[in-house]
């Protein structure tokens, strides 16, 4: 089973888009960004996929984790290292 692609969108002034990459790399992965600030297409398409306006949007394959916040209430929960794994949360 492989890992699956993690995406994130991301703007060029985000605090907590950074908090998100930073946490990723200190579990060795890595990611795809898509930078919405300077793609309006691409932040219509996340809102599409989100329903939300704020960054960052975090997927793991297809499962939308949420932001910066949500993904670190699965990792204290202990249902983020399996998503990371290819499982599910």
């Amino acid at each position: 089973m492989s890992t699956p692609e993690i995406t994130i969108y991301t703007t060029a002034v985000c605090p907590y888009c950074v908090a998100a990459k930073n946490f990723l790399k200190s579990k060795g992965r890595q990611w795809r960004e898509i930078r919405v600030d300077t793609d309006p297409a691409e932040r219509a398409r996340m809102i599409e996929r989100t329903r939300r306006t704020s960054v960052p949007q975090i997927f793991i394959g297809d499962v939308h984790v949420g932001g910066y916040d949500d993904m670190m209430a699965l990792h204290r929960a202990g249902k983020l290292e399996p998503l990371l794994a290819g499982g599910q949360a």
